[in-house]
Formats: structure tokens, sequence, C-alpha cells
């Protein structure tokens, strides 16, 4: 008897992800899931030097400000409920010095200037549609920092209006890499606060605009789809897969994802290495009974050895 509906996946057939790769993660939360797990693993990774972007637009503002080597100046910033913020950044980077936000966004620019040319691998997580306006400046924001919403238009962006961005943004990252891989994804957490009519139109114009280039004639090499979100909705349809609030998946479903992505994502060859990093990992939070027995201090040997082992190999790795 079967009790899940399984989505149906393949093996990555070549440019998987191995300890030799550089992968670069964007967009909302969800990355930050996944990216989490990388480091847990010790993958060279990145993620969002802007903080979380949830749509595009707000990614491809950030490519394009990132290859064009932008430099953030005080016109692209404002004081708020006594902090200074940009509208191209969450409020992550947010800080109560406009000359240390400045710094920060401009060191942020540098960094993501450099590992685009050097990624192996760029995710990127869509989290809606829905994006605000700045009536003003008539520009779209990343993050409206608890500015009045009188000050902004709210709008649904139509499929091929995504998949335009989407488009420019994969003509961005071409322009400086061509060897790496993209891969889509769509965020599992639903955004109620816009409407649960309105979030589902907000993920089926996602879906159908990452599909949409998907299927177009556009000249790019190793771009696909994985199903975080279709995996959420289907196989862990059950509320017990979320967090309190019943919108975010919880460190269970986060982990049943990470697998499936494991699959279809990670060679051979670096989950072997993964479950070396794991067993040291572990080591590492173990709490002895008693701290100066001889037996915790071959424990600890034993631990150092494995760690000097793993290092001769990926030098980049620490603990």
């Amino acid at each position: 008897m079967k009790l899940q509906t399984q989505i149906l996946i393949e093996k990555q057939s070549n440019n998987q992800i191995d300890y030799n790769s550089n992968v670069l993660l964007l967009g909302s939360c969800f990355s930050e899931n996944i990216g989490e797990k990388l480091n847990y693993f010790k993958f060279q990774n990145s993620q969002n030097p802007f903080g979380i972007l949830f749509h595009s637009k707000a990614i491809e503002t950030l490519f394009t400000s990132a290859i064009d080597k932008k430099e953030y100046s005080e016109d692209d910033v404002f004081f708020q409920n006594e902090q200074w913020h940009c509208f191209d950044a969450h409020s992550r980077l947010s800080n109560t010095s406009k000359e240390d936000l400045l710094a920060d966004l401009n060191l942020a620019i540098k960094s993501i200037n450099k590992q685009i040319s050097k990624s192996t691998h760029i995710i990127i997580t869509l989290g809606t549609a829905w994006v605000y306006n700045h009536i003003e400046t008539n520009k779209i924001v990343a993050n409206c920092h608890k500015v009045p919403q009188k000050q902004f238009k709210k709008e649904l962006m139509p499929v091929d209006a995504v998949f335009e961005s989407l488009k420019n943004l994969l003509e961005l990252i071409k322009s400086v890499n061509t060897d790496v891989s993209i891969i889509f994804t769509v965020s599992p957490v639903r955004h109620i606060k816009d409407g649960f009519v309105e979030n589902t139109q907000s993920k089926a114009h996602l879906i159908s605009a990452i599909h949409k280039l998907l299927s177009s004639q556009m000249q790019f090499i190793n771009l696909s789809y994985f199903p975080s979100y279709e995996i959420m909705m289907d196989e862990l349809r059950d509320y017990r897969f979320y967090n309190e609030d019943m919108l975010h998946p919880n460190s269970m479903a986060i982990h049943y994802i990470w697998e499936k992505f494991q699959e279809v994502w990670i060679s051979k060859e670096a989950s072997k290495t993964m479950r070396d990093v794991d067993t040291i990992q572990k080591g590492l939070q173990h709490k002895p009974f008693n701290p100066n027995s001889e037996a915790h201090t071959k424990f600890l040997q034993s631990l150092e050895s494995k760690k000097e082992f793993l290092q001769r190999e990926f030098p980049f790795i620490e603990f």
C-alpha cells in the first residue's frame, strides 16, 4: 500500500555538485535552508549577500548592479525608523550608521561580482510574483522596510514579465560566466499575507515563467528546475511538516527536501565526503561525561586525525 504520492526526479547526468564546486544561492528564505545544509557539510558556497530577495526583479537588479560594479552612494539609501535602509537589499543589511550601510552594500556588490564569475552552480529560489513599485521613483523594490504602504503600488507580475526578468538575469550571468549551471526552484513557503488565492496565482506565475524559460530556444547550458514547491505541496501534504505558523517548512520537511536535492544534484563521490564531514560535525557537538578521561582524550585525538585527513584533500574546509 502506498500512502504517499512521489514526485518523479532523476539524477542530474552532468555537472553535479561536488567539493570542487562553488555554489551561489540567491532568493527567498528557502535558498538559505539549502545553504545551511551546504554549510554544515562544508561545501564552498555563498548565500544571499544582499539578504533574502523574494522576486525575480530584485535578483535581476542585484545581478545588474554586481556586473556593472555599481557603487552605492547616499542617493541609494534613506532613513526610516531610526535606521538607514536600501530598497535593493533586505533589512538584514540595514544599519544605524549610513556609512556602515554603504560600506556593507559595496562590499557585498564586489563579493557577488567575483562570485558570479567563479560559480559552478547558481541556485535561484523565487518566492513570489507580487512586487511593490515605489511611486516616487517608479522602481520595483526588493524590500519596503516598513515604509508606509501608500508610497507603493502593489502589482502582480504577469507571466511574461517574470519570464523577461529571468531571461535578462540569465543574459547577465552569460556575459561573465558561460559554464555555470543554473538551478531554479520555487519556494514552498506560502505568502498568505497576499491572500490564499493571490498566493496560488503568484506561485503559478513563477512556475509558468520558469518552464517557459526552460522550453525557450535561449542558448544557455545546464538550465534546470528542482521541484521543491511540488515536493512540499504533494509529498509532504500534511501540517506536521510545517512550523507553528503553518506556513514555513519545519526541520523535518527541509531535511526531506534536502535529501531529494542531494539525490538529484550531489555527486556520489561528494556523498562519501559528506559522511566523513557529518561524523566530524557530530563529534564536535559531543558533550563528554568526563572531559578528562582517557577515553575522551583518545576520542579527541581520533577526531583531530579525521579532520587533518579531510583537510589535506580539501584545504578550504574549516571546522
